[in-house]
């Protein structure tokens, strides 16, 4: 038993992360589907020279992600990448509409240029189930050794995998079989920030100025607070629905 340990120690490597969400916005689907577009669109390459990924711009909360890598593959060979994302199963999460509603993941895998997606028709039958029904992309057509998924339900999908084709030297001179690096970022429900740089509904509203609250109004949108400040002049400020006020 503890040989077969070791021998399927050695073949696997684990290692930690920090989670970053990723997406958001489940209420509107045409937006939840579009957010990665976001980061896309907006950045070349999702990981900056200091090695924090872009998502965290919107997506303040960190949490420790799972990565499974082989420890060596051949030349044009296929095998799979495995990102765990464990949460507690009953946690909800605020939802545009402000209701509450239950998370959904996605994640980003940034490998060795030269890497890439696998075609459908090299995956084994035991990696076709594996990802059906989870949509996998390249982040760009310039970086197809960077994939993006999500977001998706998370209740059924903690554990994400990622098909892989190794690159062949002998058809790309440029690529050499060395140790690499493998980055990873991944998220479990919505972000703080919207990526137009306002706040959503998923974060903290704190009072804009020292003062008295004096009137709270219920909109559609969620609520009004008036605030009487120290020189006597009255500030409002909008809460959206979802965060639970905790003034009265």
């Amino acid at each position: 038993m503890r040989n077969n340990y070791l021998n399927d120690l050695t073949k696997r490597l684990k290692s930690i992360a920090f989670i970053l969400s990723l997406f958001a916005c489940v209420a509107l689907p045409s937006m939840s589907e579009a957010f990665p577009i976001f980061a896309q669109q907006a950045y070349e390459n999702p990981r900056e020279a200091t090695g924090r990924i872009v998502c965290a711009n919107c997506h303040l909360a960190q949490k420790p992600v799972e990565i499974e890598v082989p420890q060596g593959v051949l030349p044009d060979s296929v095998f799979e990448v495995v990102v765990e994302i464990p949460y507690e199963k009953d946690l909800k999460q605020v939802v545009g509409s402000g209701a509450k509603g239950p998370l959904q993941v996605g994640s980003v895998l940034i490998l060795p240029e030269g890497f890439g997606l696998a075609p459908k028709e090299r995956l084994t039958p035991e990696l076709e189930a594996k990802t059906k029904g989870i949509t996998i992309s390249p982040y760009s057509d310039s970086k197809q050794n960077i994939l993006v998924v999500g977001p998706i339900p998370g209740d059924n999908n903690k554990t994400i995998v990622f098909p892989i084709l190794a690159p062949n030297p002998a058809d790309n001179k440029t690529v050499h079989f060395i140790k690499y690096p493998v980055y990873v970022g991944a998220n479990r429900g919505r972000g703080q920030i919207n990526p137009t740089g306002d706040k959503s509904n998923n974060t903290v509203y704190t009072s804009p100025a020292d003062g008295q609250l004096t009137k709270i109004t219920n909109t559609p949108e969620g609520y009004t607070l008036a605030i009487r400040g120290k020189g006597g002049d009255t500030i409002e400020t909008k809460i959206p629905k979802g965060p639970t006020l905790l003034v009265k």
